[in-house]
């Protein structure tokens, strides 16, 4: 979504909203696309006292898989979208804004961009997932397993101890 920035800039107060679907390519997924549900852009650029902050709510539902049990799930992210934008900066390397130069601004590569940003590098299901058991592949969030745990051969003199 390409939008005019111009009059946000030359008016303070001045407020532009938006509300769309956001569609991702194909090509940024080795897999399926991991949304189930269009990704859901909404917010609004405005001008405050001469400073234009960029604020949106990105909703959109995941089916992904656990790294640690390889179980499928539902999640729904909420990815909260801030930015302040200027037409010029005084630092250049001052990464905390985004430069807008033509008064024409292309949001959805900036939402993509935030997206990836807050995926999680470890998918999990649940906080406190127990994985699956090494021995039998079972999933222990369904309960414990059966297998003997190995013992170290390193502590059966200890082991020894204990059972005396």
């Amino acid at each position: 979504m390409i939008i005019k920035l111009e009059p946000v800039f030359n008016n303070i107060g001045f407020e532009k909203s938006f509300d769309y679907e956001l569609a991702f390519s194909e090509d940024l997924w080795n897999e399926d696309d991991p949304f189930t549900t269009p990704v859901k852009v909404k917010g609004s650029i405005k001008n405050r006292a001469g400073v234009v902050e960029l604020r949106a709510l990105v909703v959109a539902d995941t089916q992904q898989i656990c790294d640690r049990c390889a179980a499928n799930f539902s999640k729904r992210l909420e990815i909260p979208v801030e930015h302040v934008l200027v037409t010029q900066l005084n630092n250049e390397d001052n990464d905390e804004f985004i430069v807008i130069e033509d008064m024409r601004f292309n949001l959805d590569s900036l939402i993509r961009e935030d997206i990836l940003l807050e995926l999680p590098a470890k998918v999990l299901c649940s906080e406190d997932c127990k994985g699956i058991c090494s021995q039998c592949g079972k999933n222990l969030n369904e309960g414990p397993c059966s297998c003997e745990k190995p013992i170290d051969h390193r502590l059966e003199a200890l082991k020894q101890l204990l059972d005396n």
